[in-house]
């Protein structure tokens, strides 16, 4: 277990809100590249908007830059047969992490996902957050929507990019090594997993696309299965213990451990504002009722529960103390449930800068205000089949845990 990575100075650090701002900001990038690209994203779904993305990928290839793109077994089990062709014809060079084979998600070691959404251009830029290569009005599931998709990202400038690209790299060595090893080339899998990857090249010091903001300390957390198990829980722990004043998280798949309820019912009851915005709208059974048999103890200490109902919520953010002494934020792929704390690989960028966080502050608080509505104490006093359906997947999300030898 590692201690969670320092916040350095330095970092230019840009809020992005959804995908269309998001895919306009990295395909200008990607559109500047000279050297490599590195990629990773749970969903590539090329409806709509987010084909701009994939075609920005085919550009880079074309014209000789190295383009590695990896995406998840479950979120993408296969890219459309027209885009595999021009990516092998591009040179794109692209993996899937984890896929599921004939049993899928029945073997439990198969729910450790890649969840992360990272890219890296040149070594220079990176992108970190909870946005897919997915059309912000689109849904797999459930078609065409009427309002987009709520999420963010940050596009950052600093040292943290190195921490960025020097992680995705060696995940994609340990993938081309367990190809290898699939194929019998074992000299070829054992340089793989001793390669060092791509150089890194942070300290260019490009501008940003459409300007720059003052520098900001940050630092970027993980999460995985081996060396980084708890960081972004514990930043999580910590930056909740240490507020104050405020403490507004949004968090699409909310279903917190007994440490995280803890430290918000704690912070609540020593006179912080704890605010949660949640997902308002039906998207799956278990992530839907599961969260809801924790809702009456977090608002019997006062915590606040607004849910948004535009649309579907898939950000994962927080901020603590915005306008005081000690700021803080996180934008990231990690949800504050036991898949995203306890099984899959995760990333998130942690700002400590007031600017930064009054502005996603800021944003949250038009979000609540107009587009959310407060939960009430009455939860309790829905239908029984209501009730039925929380007790069922809470208790279905417990059963799965111990399946997979984890408490939470």
């Amino acid at each position: 277990m590692r201690h969670n990575p320092a916040l350095r100075d330095g970092h230019q650090i840009r809020l992005i809100e959804g995908g269309q701002q998001y895919f306009e900001t990295l395909v200008a990038a990607l559109d500047q590249a000279h050297s490599h690209v590195l990629l990773e994203t749970y969903i590539f779904d090329v409806h709509g908007a987010a084909a701009t993305v994939a075609a920005a990928l085919e550009r880079a290839a074309l014209r000789g830059v190295r383009v590695w793109l990896v995406v998840d077994g479950v979120g993408t089990p296969q890219l459309p047969e027209v885009w595999r062709m021009r990516f092998a014809q591009a040179g794109v060079d692209w993996r899937v992490y984890a896929p599921l084979g004939t049993l899928g998600l029945l073997i439990p070691s198969r729910w450790r996902r890649l969840h992360r959404k990272l890219c890296v251009v040149d070594g220079h830029t990176a992108f970190c957050g909870g946005i897919n290569i997915l059309d912000d009005w689109y849904d797999p599931h459930h078609g065409h929507l009427a309002q987009p998709r709520l999420d963010f990202a940050v596009v950052a400038q600093g040292e943290l990019v190195g921490h960025i690209q020097n992680s995705m790299t060696q995940l994609w060595w340990r993938l081309q090594g367990a190809q290898h090893a699939r194929e019998r080339k074992l000299a070829q899998s054992l340089r793989s997993f001793q390669s060092a990857g791509l150089p890194v090249a942070w300290k260019q010091s490009l501008p940003l696309p459409n300007g720059s903001a003052p520098p900001s300390r940050a630092a970027l957390l993980l999460r995985d299965n081996v060396l980084h198990r708890s960081q972004i829980e514990r930043a999580y722990l910590k930056a909740i213990g240490l507020a104050r004043h405020q403490v507004l998280i949004a968090n699409a798949y909310f279903l917190p451990g007994r440490r995280l309820r803890q430290a918000l019912v704690h912070a609540a009851r020593r006179g912080v504002r704890v605010r949660l915005l949640l997902q308002g709208r039906y998207e799956y059974f278990m992530q839907y009722h599961a969260a809801r048999p924790v809702y009456g103890t977090l608002m019997a200490a006062g915590v606040e529960i607004y849910e948004y109902n535009a649309s579907f919520l898939h950000a994962k953010v927080a901020v603590v103390d915005p306008d005081h002494e000690r700021p803080w934020a996180t934008v990231g792929s990690s949800n504050l449930d036991p898949l995203s704390l306890l099984l899959a690989r995760e990333a998130n960028v942690v700002v400590a800068d007031r600017l930064f966080a009054q502005q996603l502050h800021q944003r949250l608080n038009q979000v609540i205000d107009a587009q959310s509505t407060r939960i009430s104490a009455t939860l309790s006093q829905r239908h029984w089949h209501q009730r039925w359906r929380d007790r069922l997947a809470f208790g279905l999300m417990r059963l799965a845990l111990f399946l997979t030898g984890h408490r939470y």
